[in-house]
């Protein structure tokens, strides 16, 4: 909370939770699940979050277009449909634009994907700025 650069006080979330919510969620419902026991991993440390998803890119989702309007697939869509009915998930291709949106209000750097072939790690990093 900020009460002293203005007339009101300003109150930031190091993290907004909604930005979080959708990573994760995203990172379960995209994951592989057959030929690996691996977990999502969710590493919390001072500077930055990492979130890490076993399986690369999937169907039309490549490396190089992941995380971009349009490049939509689904790997698990049985888990996929659990999870907006259940209401943890809105629909196809609105996490990630989601959680770009929350950051950026936050006054936050966005989320930077690693994409492999086996694996995502998503990284939001503390602080503020582009």
């Amino acid at each position: 909370m900020d009460f002293t650069s203005g007339p009101a006080e300003i109150r930031r979330s190091t993290y907004p939770i909604e930005a979080l919510h959708q990573l994760v969620r995203n990172a379960v419902m995209h994951r592989a699940y057959e030929g690996t026991k691996a977990p999502v991993q969710v590493y919390w440390f001072d500077d930055r979050i990492e979130i890490n998803s076993p399986g690369g890119p999937y169907g039309s989702v490549t490396a190089e277009n992941f995380g971009e309007p349009g490049a939509l697939d689904y790997r698990n869509p049985i888990v996929a449909e659990a999870m907006r009915v259940l209401g943890l998930v809105q629909r196809v291709g609105f996490g990630i634009p989601a959680a770009r949106r929350a950051l950026r209000e936050n006054g936050q750097r966005g989320a930077v994907f690693r994409v492999e072939p086996n694996w995502v790690r998503c990284t939001v990093r503390v602080g503020h700025g582009h």
